[in-house]
């Protein structure tokens, strides 16, 4: 089984829209258009990943904003229309975020925080089920491994009650240290044939992340080249493998709804690590979805790429 049998190969982000931005009018209802889908299509894509956070959907209060959920319903009627699937990513959710600024905490401890997840994904596939053209993703990037127990325990039965509701939908479930492929192997086998494990890719993150604020650890000078960077023809290949064998023994299959290369690295070398993730993706038949379409140091649309992008869409 591939992801691609249900229609997700080939994808790009938006990022930035409901989630790690400001929240604003002006971000929410203009930040991606109409226009920028027809250029995805264009690219000859045949998905997109949208994160999208609790509060835009939540009040403070927990009770429904309408209008949040209008907004991303419209959203997913501008994709149906050009042809586009959905993942729908629940990016954030009350006391928990892979963005330790965001102090949002407590999650997987709390059964009140818990069941609060758990509404918001019933309400979430009430209003968005489509089981051609909607995948749900449950949680983005939970980051310790000590939280691996409680979030098996809280993925699947959040997929118990989603299946009440949408008995068919493709719902995604990532693993610790922020989706990476060597946790894969941790996660609880899947509750039924239609759930999909999940992973992100920004290895080496010296090459990735090279100049990126958000990551103190790395030298915040250091603009190390693809070349420089030691990433052999086979490295993906290795970096995979655990995850792959983890998916072959548990009779589903793998989705790489993140990977990238930060602006701060060259056209040149971007397309470079592009076409070294590309052939593994390739060879071992990985459905994908780059970070991101626009913007949030990664986009693909940005002028920068103006002069390899015939090169690097090819690559997605």
């Amino acid at each position: 089984m591939k992801f691609s049998d249900f229609g997700f190969r080939r994808g790009v982000n938006l990022g930035g829209w409901f989630s790690q931005c400001d929240y604003s009018e002006n971000r929410l209802e203009h930040f991606i258009t109409e226009k920028d889908l027809d250029t995805i299509a264009a690219w000859g894509l045949d998905h997109v990943r949208i994160p999208v956070d609790y509060n835009v959907m939540e009040n403070e209060d927990g009770s429904w904003n309408d209008r949040g959920f209008m907004r991303i319903g419209r959203a997913l009627g501008w994709c149906k229309d050009r042809g586009l699937r959905v993942v729908l990513d629940l990016h954030k959710t009350a006391g928990f975020s892979f963005d330790l600024g965001e102090a949002e905490v407590g999650f997987f401890g709390n059964e009140k925080l818990q069941d609060r997840f758990y509404t918001l994904w019933e309400e979430m596939a009430r209003r968005y089920y489509d089981p051609e053209n909607v995948a749900f993703e449950l949680l983005n990037e939970v980051t310790d491994p000590g939280f691996i127990d409680a979030w098996n325990r809280i993925s699947q039965e959040c997929i118990r009650r989603i299946r009440v509701i949408a008995p068919d939908a493709l719902i995604l479930v990532g693993s610790y240290w922020n989706n990476s492929a060597d946790a894969v192997k941790d996660l609880a086998a899947p509750a039924d044939s239609r759930v999909i494990y999940n992973f992100h890719c920004y290895s080496p993150m010296p090459f990735t992340h090279q100049g990126a604020p958000w990551v103190p650890a790395l030298d915040q000078s250091a603009r190390p080249s693809f070349d420089e960077s030691g990433i052999p023809a086979d490295f993906f290949d290795k970096a995979f493998a655990s995850a792959i064998r983890a998916a072959e023994e548990n009779n589903t299959c793998l989705y790489c709804g993140e990977y990238g290369v930060i602006d701060r690295a060259t056209p040149e070398d971007t397309v470079k690590w592009y076409r070294t993730i590309h052939s593994t993706f390739e060879k071992y038949g990985i459905s994908r979805c780059a970070w991101s379409y626009k913007q949030m140091d990664f986009g693909l649309s940005d002028s920068r790429l103006d002069g390899v992008r015939d090169q690097l869409i090819p690559l997605l």
